[in-house]
């Protein structure tokens, strides 16, 4: 499996732009489509919500990757 890494800039990212910055869909609408076609789990749970907020602390997994979301480093 596949582990990434990904620091927030600020308090959440969507779920759409999460799957976009890590490079696992190449554009937002590939993305959307992940999701809509039940792909992606937060947190070990189906999530359909295109742009359900991803904060610190969340773990994002499909296809076998796993991206682990942390805060900014202060």
């Amino acid at each position: 499996m596949q582990l990434i890494d990904f620091e927030l800039r600020g308090e959440y990212i969507t779920l759409d732009a999460l799957l976009k910055a890590t490079g696992l869909a190449p554009s937002g609408g590939v993305a959307k489509m992940m999701v809509a076609d039940g792909r992606v789990q937060v947190d070990g749970q189906d999530e359909l919500r295109k742009t359900c907020k991803i904060r610190a602390g969340q773990v994002v997994s499909l296809h076998g990757v796993r991206i682990s979301v942390a805060g900014p480093q202060t």
